[in-house]
């Protein structure tokens, strides 16, 4: 993979799988990588001591290096990400709730309630992994919607009526008033 990168830095183009050339001149490739991670969460950890973003860039090199040729982050601009606060997750874990609300509200014009104790929880979930604020779609994919989607369509099933929807948490995880 890294001899594709070289030929596409120092020529400007490559060959797709059909032996058609791909023009890279004006394109901007964006490459992430988990390589330093360990190293920016302990670097980030008191954000009065936190780097600047130079200062995180050279704080990376080494953990680059490991994983990446030098040819190759010699054509590279490292950009290097700061951890999501708690406060940024319950920004983005609010954001993905609400799209759910709409979508309910729209497909089945109920209200759809949620309180703070939902969003600590998502966020407490997001930091013991180390996969972050990806985990927020993977909580709210895999463990909530299911749940309330076999409660959607097994009222529908009985010709149920539902007036709304309120979700909270229980010791268990979260929990649903369908009501």
């Amino acid at each position: 993979v890294h001899e594709l990168f070289f030929q596409v830095f120092d020529k400007g183009w490559m060959e797709d799988g059909e032996g058609r050339r791909i023009d890279f001149r004006n394109t901007l490739i964006i490459l992430t990588s988990n390589a330093g991670t360990d190293l920016i969460a302990s670097l980030c950890k008191d954000p009065k001591l936190m780097p600047d973003p130079d200062g995180m860039a050279k704080a990376i090199r080494e953990p680059l290096l490991k994983v990446f040729p030098p040819a190759l982050l010699g054509r590279l601009v490292a950009i290097p990400y700061y951890p999501l606060s708690n406060a940024m997750l319950g920004q983005i874990v609010r954001l993905q709730l609400n799209r759910i609300k709409k979508r309910i509200e729209e497909r089945y014009r109920i209200p759809f309630e949620y309180d703070d104790a939902v969003v600590e929880l998502v966020v407490s979930r997001c930091t013991e992994s180390e996969s972050g604020g990806r985990m927020i779609d993977a909580i709210l994919t895999n463990s909530m919607l299911p749940a309330m989607s076999r409660e959607f369509l097994g009222r529908l099933a009985h010709q149920a009526s539902i007036g709304g929807v309120g979700m909270s948490t229980n010791p268990d995880g979260f929990s649903y008033l369908f009501h």
